[in-house]
């Protein structure tokens, strides 16, 4: 009897070896900071695309009928281009199948043309910089809004009132803070011609001191300051906005735009002094779907969602869901069919454009009361 039980188990713990022998592991890379200022972002970011991961191989998927494991390779590029260039090409050694991210544009951008030499798919879900999907690679796509759309936006918001307006624009010189600063500025002119730019300074992205260009700043009398950046710089210049006596309306893009600037602006956050645009968001419709998302985030993390985990969420979705329609993870074949995609994703429809843009994208306008981040609306 006990022969017969042993012959049994080795038999059953065969099959099972043989049965994960032939499930095919599929590599995504994921490429995010997750050291320096912005990690607390990129971390967001990793776990939104990892648990579209772990939520896909629950569902034991197939792909051209075999059994196949979806596996997350996680980089950190530091929010440094050439980091970002060296995960890349990291990724492509390891034969990755797709990349989600990176999650700046400044990374971005430069290794998109490795990704686009080896021919692997890459989707961001963050990046915003217009040049991203412009250079003619057919591999380089992106869920969110680019700055042309999210700067043109908070340039037209800034000057609705019809009123004269005095503007102080900072960005911190990455690809990110000077396109969007730069969009910002030719939507604001384009709704009022007469709108006035009283000063133009610039920081970088891990600066701390900014007495000398707000006092410089202060002196003009502006309105309104727009700062072109993260989150990590413009939490302390309110602060020190707020030492100086500067009562200036201030303003960003996604950047600025997260739960985290609660705590990093402190009092300085003021109620209703920051507008900030999230290169994305739902109508009230869709509003259930992405709440819901949220909540089994936090349940499964115990934090809160910060920015972008959403969109990584939906860019793996996205990017399976095209392998599975293709009936292959190779990129050469499921790439024509992820560029013709349609993904019912918990941050709305995706579909691309011809150049890898998100077809009607949207934004969301944000502001900060009572320290928490507040919806105005959403538009597109």
């Amino acid at each position: 009897m006990q022969s017969k039980l042993l012959t049994l188990v080795g038999a059953v713990a065969l099959t099972m070896a043989g049965a994960a022998a032939a499930q095919e592991i599929i590599k995504i890379g994921n490429v995010a900071p997750l050291t320096g200022p912005s990690a607390h972002l990129g971390k967001d970011n990793e776990l939104g695309a990892r648990m579209a991961i772990d939520e896909l191989n629950e569902k034991h998927p197939t792909i051209g009928g075999k059994a196949v494991k979806f596996v997350l390779v996680a980089e950190d590029d530091g929010s440094d281009p050439k980091q970002g260039t060296a995960v890349a090409q990291k990724l492509v050694d390891a034969k990755v199948k797709g990349v989600i991210g990176h999650l700046n544009s400044g990374t971005t951008v430069p290794a998109s043309r490795i990704y686009a030499s080896a021919g692997i798919p890459q989707i961001s879900p963050s990046s915003t910089q217009l040049e991203y999907t412009q250079q003619g690679f057919k591999t380089a796509f992106r869920v969110v809004a680019n700055d042309s759309q999210l700067g043109g936006a908070l340039g037209r918001y800034a000057v609705q009132s019809g009123k004269p307006l005095k503007i102080a624009v900072i960005d911190d010189r990455t690809a990110y803070g000077q396109g969007v600063a730069s969009q910002f500025v030719k939507g604001a002119k384009a709704k009022m011609p007469g709108v006035e730019i009283v000063s133009t300074q610039f920081t970088s992205a891990t600066a701390t001191d900014f007495s000398a260009i707000l006092t410089s700043i202060k002196s003009k009398k502006p309105d309104l300051i727009f700062y072109g950046g993260m989150d990590s710089v413009a939490g302390p210049m309110l602060r020190q906005m707020k030492q100086l006596g500067i009562t200036a309306k201030f303003m960003g893009g996604d950047g600025v735009c997260t739960v985290g600037l609660v705590r990093l602006a402190g009092d300085a956050l003021g109620n209703g002094q920051v507008i900030c645009a999230e290169a994305g968001g739902v109508e009230a419709s869709a509003q259930k779907d992405l709440d819901k998302f949220k909540a089994a985030f936090k349940k499964k993390y115990g934090v809160d969602v910060q920015l972008y985990a959403p969109y990584c969420y939906d860019a793996v979705m996205t990017m399976a869901e095209a392998m599975q329609k293709a009936g292959s993870a190779e990129p050469a074949k499921y790439l024509p069919v992820l560029a013709k995609i349609q993904h019912k994703g918990v941050t709305g429809n995706i579909a691309f454009d011809a150049k890898g843009d998100i077809l009607n994208g949207s934004l969301s306008m944000f502001t900060f009361k009572n320290g928490k981040r507040e919806l105005m609306s959403v538009v597109r």
